[in-house]
């Protein structure tokens, strides 16, 4: 593994190359106007999408609504062998549409980086990433990579089993992030540590997209039930404490 090709130079494409950059010889693809001038101010070689894509890896860096459109750009121009990833927020989804599109001469691994800009900004080692394995040989090698060259915590698992658990851990802490932002402002001076360490949950991911926030909420096949759960118990809270003022 070589050569690394990167499609999305986003928000968190642009996190990922700096640090996959030091282990790769890395060519990037992004449409966006300013892609090419982020690689250029950060050393980072761009080429056209035919060349990110005959990489020994692919990483797809796009958002979910853009997949299918970017695994069907790449089909052509993978080399047999090549390992292909995604770094969505959700993975049953994402794992049935590679499987579908793409050859079978080629390594699919499903991964994702629980973690992001803000979460790692101060460096990743140590940081948990969820690895699906699911087809070719690939995955040996890219969990060895994870763990020896990043440093990373990695957990195998299946995509069902990575959405059910996700939809808890980043459903739950966006929708709750969501509402106290909207809320704001917020008491800043006289707070307990509890306080403390809602608020800084919610600062790393304060800035994420919407695409995201919709991704992990529209694109998780367990999160609806989740959410009408969540929503469900925080009215029966509402009508408890309703009934006490009375």
């Amino acid at each position: 593994m070589k050569t690394l090709g990167i499609l999305g130079l986003g928000a968190f494409g642009q996190f990922a190359v700096k640090h996959l950059a030091l282990h790769f010889n890395v060519v990037a693809y992004d449409p966006a106007p300013r892609a090419a001038a982020f690689a250029r101010q950060n050393g980072i070689a761009f080429g056209t999408l035919k060349e990110a894509a005959q990489a020994d890896v692919v990483i797809l860096a796009v958002p979910i609504d853009k997949l299918k459109e970017a695994v069907r750009a790449i089909k052509p121009h993978l080399k047999k062998g090549a390992i292909v990833c995604d770094v969505a927020s959700v993975k049953v989804r994402p794992a049935e549409l590679l499987q579908k599109e793409l050859p079978e001469s080629v390594n699919i691994v499903c991964t994702h980086p629980l973690f992001g800009p803000q979460s790692g900004k101060n460096g990743i080692k140590g940081l948990k990433i969820a690895v699906c394995p699911i087809r070719g040989r690939g995955i040996a090698k890219i969990r060895k990579f994870l763990q020896a060259k990043l440093g990373l915590r990695v957990i195998m698992t299946t995509p069902a089993e990575h959405d059910r658990e996700v939809a808890a851990v980043q459903g739950l802490t966006h929708m709750i992030a969501k509402v106290l932002v909207a809320m704001e402002p917020l008491p800043k001076k006289m707070t307990t540590k509890s306080f403390d360490l809602m608020m800084d949950a919610i600062e790393m991911v304060r800035h994420d997209s919407m695409e995201l926030f919709l991704a992990i909420e529209r694109d998780n096949p367990f999160s609806a039930k989740l959410r009408h759960k969540f929503f469900k118990k925080a009215e029966e809270l509402r009508t408890f404490l309703e009934a006490q003022d009375r």
